[in-house]
């Protein structure tokens, strides 16, 4: 099992990056995807998350409106793209696969925000 994170970077404030992780080794069909992100000396907060089929999402309320999440079961990748990005969105962002019992962490990409 393996998920791969990609895309993260230095944006200045309200620029956009897209984010992507890349799943192998299990059926990304049938598992719900969230990212999730961790700040220097904070807790790791979920971000947003897709259902299975990628009929329903949801996001931190800090996000809304700016990111979107999605993903492509034909290529097995998720997607986050951040738009009108701000200081306070810097942090380690990891995506997470979750079925019933089962859960995957991929190993993070770093987003730095700043001027």
């Amino acid at each position: 099992v393996q998920l791969v994170e990609s895309g993260g970077g230095l944006v200045q404030p309200g620029g956009s990056l897209r984010l992507s992780c890349a799943a192998s080794g299990f059926t990304f069909s049938s598992y719900a995807m969230s990212w999730y992100r961790q700040a220097p000396g904070k807790e790791r907060e979920l971000v947003a998350t897709i259902t299975s089929v990628g009929g329903s999402t949801d996001y931190t309320d800090s996000v809304k409106g700016r990111f979107t999440i999605s993903r492509d079961n034909t290529k097995s990748t998720l997607y986050l793209q951040m738009n009108s990005l701000e200081p306070a969105d810097t942090a380690v962002y990891y995506c997470k696969a979750a079925m019933r019992f089962l859960t995957y962490w991929g190993q993070g990409t770093q987003v730095t925000v700043s001027p």
